[in-house]
């Protein structure tokens, strides 16, 4: 506890001579009945109370009492004061508060209510704005204060604030603020107020501290960030914001003057911050801009210390030396509190409007990763549902998303229900709101040519640059890019935006397979839908990359199959390559890869000038000596590696990653590691400014080196020399024997017992100077720091290219490394050729999971454009035919991302899309039901499949009545049979749909997965009808199930053998009572065909 406690003895009285206990601090747990407990027991009447009565200053310096005001209690229970004299003596400038015997005032309780206590409501608005002055001991509050009353501030320091910068406290002029900005929400303010600058006074004084008055200036910019200010060698949070840090970090949140503070040490910054941006919190970080020795020598010696926000971080934008992502968590003792990056920061800012002449939903999208520079847009129709955006979010899976306040309800409910998906609140999407005007066009166009048109802003990577080169985006995109660069902006992170030729679009369907949210989410390529973890999905199995840049390139790759049948061989080619190739130079890239930091991220953060330098010499020696080895394995790789694909990327890498060594060799490598800036650069020949700055200290130290000799001649002492003791330099050593030899004019520093230590007053001059020049140095260095960033940033494009490179490789390696571990074969892809014939298949994933114990049953699939394209799939319950559907789409994923496959043999023709329709459940969120649901995703595939898709419907109609489900499914199937001419998987428990085998022979084939069936068990020895037994095969089979054997996994899930007996019973019945209607319809059928006389009789005869 920070909390003072202060014996405070009154002037001898007649009737009174005990000594009073007085509390100078606040505490939360006091309330009013405490309070008025205690005025009872030492005989004072509460509505009759007067405060500091005679009390003596303890800070006064003359120990006479001090005359000032008197306050007491009227009976409305309000504070009034009296003036005991009209002018303040010394001691009340530093005043006190008093109370008595512990308790505390009225007034004091409702300001802990508004900072301490968050869930207390306010009494009423008057009391949320009443200010305390304290006087004299005495403590004074009105509601209404005077303009041109006096006012005191508590003098009690806060932690890590020099004493300087309380020296102007009496100085300052008071600005009007609401304490209700800084409370909590659904605490006692409110309503959050913005401050209001009164007009300045000289009789008026602040109620803040010179360090308060500060913040709430920085704040009042900044009013959506949670700030951390820098205090010596801690970070404080002031306000609402400590009482966030108090709850997110748990840490001890108190109140200090005005405002509740909490505070943490300067090394913990880095954990601190992330862990608050993974919350969803908008972080700044308040530094000191000048240090002790910089402001001795200017003119306001005795100000605060000047305060700037240095660096802002959310989500999409932790990218800086506080948050540096390089470091190596292992050497923290504490690594498992640090909050790790995800694998892709993406921010992506959305504009959708109404086209009003094809009334249609237009949404124009930018994608933008700050850490690592990838730059996507799009432009795209969508519907009520808002499918197509949901698609992109899901497939991107952006941590933060910038969007106008005035957002349609539709878009503001799907952004809600992903946010709201996360399992953990970390994951969460984070929502930026902007002002509309922003992604108006007119407004964005022009924030772009502002943008595009600064000189400094051209040929950054080797293209030709302008506005003129956005021009061809459509309007929609320009509506988002323009707000874009504005919020990066603040960040200092535009630059990523200069790269012309890194606007890629972010759905093209010359390009890629289309693969929409749905798909994504039914066929578990990127994460499960048991926990929503990555183990168990498709991108699980194929990623066994070795860096995190290619982690997220094998993240591309899973989510966008290529279509091109060219690209598609190249990469199978290379895979082919790895796995055959006895050569060396595989397994030596193979241990590169190994040992490389985020190179992608790293480059990144030196383009953006906010790295570290250790950071910089990780990067930049990881860089040089990547193209040493990789140049010394060229010659191998030449005569050894066939694809096509390896060898571009390998024997590129050396050339493209050379500017690196030429930097590395400027840098020292011991003070690069260390972070000294000062000593960082080796050869000052391109540095004039730094080797002037040095030359001066030289001469510095070297005059008060040669001060020796004097000093010696004065205390007779030739071997004297300097001394350093805690941080004190060139200090002078006598002995206390000695000391009548030191002259008047020599400062004494420090002592002991033995020995006197002292300045001269030429070393004191001398010494700070010395301070002044070495904080200079540091300046400068920080400059040339800079601007040897930006030198370096004039390479980002080709070294970036390379890190791509890297990735590439890594990715190929994975891919072969799967297909070794798990006996892939190698697909055929065709080109033009509408067909998926694979023979004994397997599921990728679960094949993985069931391990080599419970081998998979494998299966084989016949899809024939020109032949039978439509599968109709039935069988048991259970019996495995979501997983074989599921199996089959894929392995046409793995085989259009240039993987092998787990199969013994796979012929595919390149599919444009992957769509299913699978699951029942509800979205209420949406005011949908389970059939709706199902009716929505079918009309999307019905819109969107073509000739050249495969389309999986799992159980189509089953959210409704049975007749109208069999109808809406057997019409659907129909029209994909004849109409969209699809690729078709289609599960069924309806045996109707079977019917379409007779009706289109040459494109309709039924299936089932095979059982065994135990009809012994059917009836018991009482005659009681049983549920059948059956044993999964899991194997497809040609045919059409005759029944679906619920009741059998009715048992499998322990339901009562009396409800399974009646259901059995009734089953059957019901079975009887359907074959008896089909048997009656075929019967009446076949009257009706007969018109012989003769023949009608035999038939009467036989069948009645």
């Amino acid at each position: 506890m920070h909390a003072r406690f202060a014996v405070v003895k009154s002037k001898p009285n007649k009737n009174k001579a005990n000594v009073q206990t007085s509390i100078s601090k606040f505490f939360a747990g006091v309330n009013k009945k405490s309070e008025g407990d205690s005025a009872n027991k030492s005989g004072i009447n509460p509505n009759n109370l007067h405060l500091g009565i005679g009390l003596k200053k303890k800070h006064c310096e003359d120990g006479v009492e001090s005359p000032g005001k008197r306050a007491k209690l009227s009976h409305d229970g309000e504070l009034e004061s009296m003036d005991t004299d009209a002018s303040l003596s010394d001691c009340a400038r530093e005043p006190k508060p008093q109370t008595s015997r512990g308790s505390l005032s009225g007034t004091t309780l409702e300001r802990l209510k508004g900072f301490s206590c968050p869930g207390t409501a306010q009494s009423n608005g008057a009391e949320a704005e009443r200010s305390e002055t304290s006087c004299g001991g005495g403590l004074v509050g009105n509601s209404k204060k005077p303009a041109d009353s006096p006012t005191n501030t508590n003098r009690e320091k806060p932690d890590g604030v020099d004493e300087k910068e309380e020296g102007g406290n009496q100085q300052k002029q008071a600005k009007g603020f609401s304490f209700s900005q800084f409370t909590k929400a659904g605490g006692s303010a409110t309503k959050k107020s913005t401050p209001e600058v009164s007009a300045p006074n000289r009789r008026t004084k602040s109620i803040y501290t010179p360090l308060e008055q500060q913040f709430l200036e920085i704040k009042e910019q900044h009013k959506d960030t949670l700030l951390c200010v820098e205090c010596g060698y801690k970070y404080r949070f002031f306000g609402e914001d400590a009482e966030i840090a108090a709850k997110e970090l748990n840490i001890f949140c108190h109140m200090d003057h005005n405002f509740m503070t909490a505070s943490i040490p300067t090394h913990r910054l880095f954990v601190h911050v992330r862990r608050l941006v993974s919350k969803g919190y908008k972080v700044g970080v308040v530094k000191q801009t000048e240090t002790s020795a910089i402001k001795a020598s200017g003119a306001n010696k005795s100000s605060l210390f000047t305060r700037k926000l240095s660096a802002l971080y959310t989500k999409s934008t932790l990218v800086g030396e506080d948050v540096n992502p390089l470091l190596k968590l292992g050497d923290l003792e504490d690594a498992e509190d640090v909050v790790q990056d995800a694998p892709n920061n993406y921010l992506m800012c959305v504009y959708e409007t109404w086209d009003k002449q094809t009334k249609e939903l237009i949404v124009g999208v930018v994608v933008v990763q700050p850490t690592i520079g990838d730059l996507m847009v799009d432009c795209f129709t969508d519907n009520v549902s808002r499918s197509e955006l949901e698609s992109r979010v899901l497939r991107i899976q952006p941590v933060e998303i910038l969007v106008p306040l005035d957002l349609s309800e539709q878009t503001e409910r799907l952004l809600r229900n992903i946010s709201l998906a996360s399992v953990q609140e970390d994951d969460r999407l984070r929502v930026e709101r902007r002002e509309s005007a922003q992604f108006e066009y007119g407004n964005a166009m022009n924030t772009v040519k502002g943008f595009y048109s600064d000189p400094s802003h051209q040929s950054q990577d080797g293209t030709e640059k302008g506005i003129y080169s956005y021009y061809n985006l459509e309007r929609p995109i320009i509506c988002c890019l323009g707000p874009i660069i504005q919020y990066l902006m603040e960040f200092k992170l535009e630059r990523v935006l200069l790269c012309s030729s890194s606007f890629k679009r972010l759905s093209s369907e010359t390009e890629g397979m289309v693969l929409n949210a749905t798909t994504l989410k039914n066929l578990e390529v990127l994460c499960n839908q048991t926990t929503g973890a990555v183990k168990g999905s498709l991108l699980w199995v194929l990623d066994h990359t070795q860096t995190a840049f290619g982690k997220r390139l094998m993240k591309k790759w899973v989510t966008q199959p290529l279509k091109s049948v060219q690209e598609i061989r190249d990469r199978q080619d290379a895979v082919a390559e790895i796995l055959s190739s006895d050569s060396s130079v595989v397994p030596s890239i193979m241990s590169l890869l190994k040992r490389l930091p985020d190179l992608e991220r790293g480059i990144c953060s030196i383009y953006h000038k906010k790295c570290s330098t250790q950071e910089f010499y990780l990067i930049s020696s990881t860089l040089a000596r990547l193209a040493v080895e990789l140049q010394s394995l060229a010659p191998l790789t030449q005569t050894q590696l066939r694809s096509g694909l390896l060898q571009s990327h390998v024997l590129g890498l050396p050339q493209l990653l050379a500017p690196a060594r030429d930097f590395l060799r400027v840098l020292n490598e011991a003070a690069a590691k260390k972070g000294d800036k000062t000593e960082l650069f080796a050869d000052l020949t391109d540095f004039p400014l730094i080797r002037e700055r040095k030359a001066e200290i030289q001469s510095a130290l070297q005059e008060i080196l040669e001060h020796r000799r004097e000093v010696r001649l004065i205390l007779s002492s030739p071997s004297l020399d300097y001394v350093t003791v805690s941080g004190q330099e060139f200090l002078i050593e006598v002995k206390n024997s000695m000391s009548s030899k030191v002259p008047g004019d020599w400062s004494k520093i420090s002592s002991t017992k033995v020995v006197g230590r002292y300045h001269t007053p030429f070393i004191v001059e001398k010494h700070r100077q010395l301070l002044q020049l070495r904080e200079q140095l540091v300046i400068d260095c920080g400059r040339e720091w800079i601007n040897f960033l930006h030198l370096f940033g004039e390479h980002y494009y080709i070294l970036r290219k390379a890190v791509c490179h890297l990735a590439t490789v890594d990715c190929l390696i994975s891919l072969a490394q799967v297909a070794k571990e798990n006996n892939y074969c190698r697909p055929e892809v065709l080109e033009g050729e509408r067909q998926i014939v694979i023979r004994e298949g397997r599921h990728p994933v679960i094949d993985v999971l069931l391990g080599e114990q419970d081998q998979y049953v494998p299966n084989d699939t016949q899809l024939q454009g020109e032949g039978k394209r439509s599968m109709i799939i039935t069988g048991p319950n259970m019996g495995g035919k979501s997983s074989y559907i599921r199996q089959v789409a894929l392995i046409t994923i793995m085989a259009q991302l240039g993987s092998f496959v787990p199969a013994q043999e796979a012929s595919i023709g390149v599919v444009d899309g992957i769509y299913t329709r699978m699951g029942a459940s509800d979205n209420i969120s949406r005011g949908r039901s389970t059939f709706m649901e199902e009716l929505v995703e079918a009309s999307e595939i019905l819109a969107r499949a073509t000739s050249r898709s495969l389309v999986i419907l799992d159980e189509l109609g089953r959210g409704t009545s049975t007749h109208d489900g069999i109808a809406i499914a057997y019409a659907t199937l129909e029209f994909f049979v004849k109409n969209v001419k699809s690729l078709t998987l289609f599960v069924t428990h309806y045996p109707p749909l079977c019917e379409l085998e007779r009706l289109y022979p040459e494109h309709v084939g039924n299936y089932h997965m095979s059982f065994l069936l135990n009809e012994t068990d059917a009836t018991d020895d009482e005659g009681e009808v049983q549920p059948e037994f059956i044993t999964f095969l899991y194997q497809l089979t040609e045919g059409a199930a005759g029944r679906s054997y619920g009741l059998n996994v009715a048992r499998l899930a322990a339901i009562p053998e009396p409800i399974l007996r009646t259901a059995a019973l009734k089953s059957k019945e019901l079975e009887a009572l359907v074959d008896a209607r089909r048997r009656n319809v075929k019967l009446l059928s076949d009257i009706w065909n007969i018109t012989d006389k003769e023949i009608l009789a035999e038939w009467v005869q036989t069948n009645l």
